[in-house]
């Protein structure tokens, strides 16, 4: 699961305003929004599985662990596989 937090902070390493992380992830700039809310508003688990697998896919890593939460951008090693 993506928190609040994570999605803002994984836009910044991007980037991307909300518009572009709506448009990427296939919801609505008002999903975005309520997903990233300071207050904790409800929204669809599909619409943060949606933002996880957008991020992911532009190289972000969730990290959780017993101490918190973070991300951390990886970029694809020059002349790799993909």
């Amino acid at each position: 699961m993506i928190t609040a937090r994570q999605s803002r902070a994984a836009r910044a390493l991007l980037g991307w305003n909300q518009e572009t992380l709506a448009d990427k992830a296939q919801v609505s700039l008002t999903a975005l929004k309520r997903l990233e809310s300071v207050n904790g508003l409800e929204v669809f688990e599909s619409t943060r599985d949606q933002v996880r697998r957008a991020l992911e896919r532009s190289g972000i890593v969730l990290l959780t662990s017993d101490q918190g939460e973070g991300v951390m951008l990886v970029r694809a090693k020059i002349g790799s596989a993909t």
